[in-house]
């Protein structure tokens, strides 16, 4: 039986897509790559939108702003645009329901209540507000090159996610249904829209980009690459740990060498560890990964740019 060999990262590649979901467990460093992935594509020139969907650690707010339904200018080329809250529920749907419905509509207190009892509701509208971002923007507005998704925690994420395509079934050929199958279509034409797993190393993350992925599997979306973030820079091997014992053995003065090479050794087992996660990662999903390293000390948008420099040179 032919092994498949996932193709190498390209940025290239990925910014060619008009639509980029960054997904991933809480604590990965999500957004900081989505970051980076929008900073890279405003500086080649596109007309770049961030879509975020964490009111609490907004990319705007890096740049001194508030996230708002209406894109912020972040830079030259780059924008802000939050989903999340009721307030993009009505912005949704004043695009996809007439006018005279929709004034009724807000004016029910059946409404309210629902707004406020059903998440899945306002899932269903971030994912229709993406797609018209990208599909049904009026041709009078500033037309989006790229869209990057900071996506919420894996759970949340997926829900989200699953929300169109389980409208599309449950409402038929009514209002809602049509606007799901839309946006179903639109998220599964891998020509358009890139998934990204974002994970790193330790045991839980690499779970749950597994599990994404297979989500994403059943949903008939592709899984477009895998993000190893914070990885190790060290370079040394157990044999440069094992010379450096046996030269300082003879030496009175090197007193410290002991305690220095347990922690190579600890930084080893972690880069070990990294490499066994890449494995099974490249072994059980056939897209291209990247490595970015871990950059102590850095955070916002300083975070972003470094990251950005090693995406475009994977």
């Amino acid at each position: 039986m032919a092994i498949s060999i996932a193709a190498a990262f390209s940025i290239d590649g990925l910014l060619r897509h008009r639509v980029i979901v960054t997904l991933g467990k809480g604590g990965v460093g999500r957004t900081s790559v989505a970051t980076a992935i929008a900073l890279i594509a405003a500086r080649r020139g596109m007309q770049t939108l961030v879509i975020e969907t964490d009111r609490q650690r907004p990319i705007a707010a890096i740049y001194g702003h508030k996230p708002g339904l209406e894109p912020v200018a972040l830079e030259p080329r780059l924008w802000s645009l939050f989903l999340g809250g009721q307030e993009s529920v009505e912005d949704y749907l004043g695009l996809v329901v007439p006018r005279p419905i929709l004034r009724a509509v807000f004016a029910s207190s059946l409404y309210q209540y629902f707004v406020n009892a059903a998440p899945a509701l306002r899932e269903l509208t971030m994912m229709g507000k993406i797609y018209h971002e990208v599909e049904r923007r009026p041709k009078s507005k500033l037309p989006w090159d790229v869209l990057v998704v900071d996506a919420p925690a894996s759970g949340r994420a997926l829900a989200m996610i699953r929300m169109p395509f389980v409208a599309r079934e449950t409402f038929g050929g009514g209002i809602v249904g049509r606007e799901a199958g839309e946006v179903t279509r639109f998220f599964r034409d891998s020509a358009k829209c890139a998934m990204i797993a974002v994970t790193t190393p330790e045991v839980l993350a690499v779970g749950e980009t597994l599990e994404i992925h297979h989500a994403l599997e059943a949903l008939q979306l592709a899984t477009a690459a895998v993000l190893f973030n914070r990885t190790s820079s060290g370079g040394f091997e157990a044999g440069d740990i094992t010379r450096m014992l046996t030269r300082a053995s003879g030496s009175t003065r090197l007193k410290h060498v002991t305690e220095l090479a347990e922690i190579a050794r600890a930084d080893l087992r972690r880069r070990n560890q990294e490499r066994r996660a890449l494995s099974i990662i490249q072994r059980l999903i056939a897209e291209p990964t990247a490595t970015l390293r871990e950059h102590r000390g850095l955070s916002g948008h300083p975070l972003g740019a470094a990251l950005a420099a090693e995406l475009e040179h994977s």
